[in-house]
């Protein structure tokens, strides 16, 4: 049996989300902020109370750990901006998409990311997914809307493990060592 496309990247993009509520409702506004080692990116409060996310236009090698606060921003803004360009619109900037901030914002946050996500899914029909997409793809490609959803969820379960594991370390208790005490 056949199982349309739109219909195959819901169910995967349901079974992610899934894993991922496993570890949102059992997160700790402690755990958002939470360094597992030296090298790490976070977000950091300015002098405005705002969030400002650790950055670097090239990536640094090595690639520093991120932090849950971190991963749950970065989260937020591709997301965001995937929605962006599937509506045709113009995309945020990264600058323009801020964290909320440790404990329930962030879930609440990344829980309405959800439900506006699939009301865009909602609205598409098969004939938009084989439109060439914008994003995250370079000009000139010959993406589609389908590997665009695809993608997302790609990312999605990508970065649920990512804090799934920070999580998990921190709640094993991986931080009594200190990041330089490490085994």
């Amino acid at each position: 049996m056949s199982v349309p496309s739109l219909a195959l990247l819901r169910w995967q993009f349901d079974l992610t989300w899934s894993l991922f509520e496993y570890h949102l409702e059992r997160l700790e506004p402690g755990d958002f902020l939470w360094e597992p080692a030296d090298h790490c990116w976070s977000v950091r409060q300015s002098t405005d109370g705002t969030w400002i996310p650790d950055w670097a236009d090239t990536e640094p090698d090595p690639v520093p750990v991120p932090t849950i606060g971190w991963l749950t921003w970065h989260v937020g803004w591709w997301w965001t901006v995937a929605m962006d360009h599937l509506r045709g619109g113009s995309a945020r900037q990264r600058t323009a998409v801020v964290w909320p901030g440790a404990g329930e914002p962030s879930v609440a946050w990344l829980r309405d990311l959800r439900t506006e996500w699939l009301g865009l899914l909602d609205q598409l029909g098969d004939s938009d997914l084989d439109r060439i997409a914008t994003f995250p793809w370079p000009d000139g490609t010959d993406h589609t809307v389908t590997h665009t959803i695809g993608w997302v969820n790609s990312e999605l379960m990508k970065n649920v493990a990512e804090i799934g594991q920070l999580r998990l370390l921190r709640a094993a208790g991986a931080d009594r060592y200190g990041p330089a005490a490490r085994p």
